[in-house]
């Protein structure tokens, strides 16, 4: 049974019930989970890809704190993929290697747009991912989403101070 739990998830749906979104139920199985997982890790290869690109390219003056900010957040990205592939193994499953597709612009508010929408989201199924993982008595992996959601707030907040917009509230969403 592990055998075919390890196998890589495909990013199909986990279930018809909402949970494959990311931001449905509470409740899921474990191999929900463990696909939910995988989406979210490719979502931090995403992150790390963006960052590393869009750290790099960004000019002006006017962007030269934040273009520091993204080389430091795509090193937090990094050490989230980490985290959420040990978990995945953890749970039994296999660890993705597929990114979520990366944007690009040659416009550097853009860039950073994109980045927010990305932390958005990414708040939004990492509270849910939370939840789900204490309805199924995963406290120490909720622990570890928990302690990414710190920093992924922390790099909203970095966007949205770059881009000179409040805090997207993604709690109404």
């Amino acid at each position: 049974m592990q055998s075919t739990q390890r196998k890589e998830a495909t990013g199909a749906n986990a279930s018809d019930d909402g949970a494959s979104d990311g931001v449905g139920p509470s409740s899921v199985t474990r191999e929900e989970l463990i696909n939910l997982l995988n989406e979210d890790l490719a979502g931090e290869y995403q992150a790390i890809i963006s960052y590393v690109i869009y750290s790099q390219v960004l000019k002006g003056a006017q962007y030269m704190k934040i273009a520091m900010e993204l080389q430091n957040h795509a090193a937090e990205e990094l050490s989230h993929a980490l985290t959420i592939s040990k978990q995945i193994d953890y749970l039994g499953g296999m660890p993705t290697a597929q990114p979520k597709p990366v944007k690009t612009s040659e416009k550097a508010e853009e860039m950073l747009r994109f980045d927010l929408t990305n932390e958005n989201d990414t708040i939004r199924r990492y509270r849910q991912r939370v939840r789900q993982c204490e309805a199924l008595g995963e406290y120490a992996l909720a622990e570890q989403i928990r302690q990414i959601l710190v920093q992924e707030q922390d790099h909203q907040i970095d966007l949205a101070t770059a881009l000179g917009i409040d805090v997207p509230d993604v709690s109404k969403q």
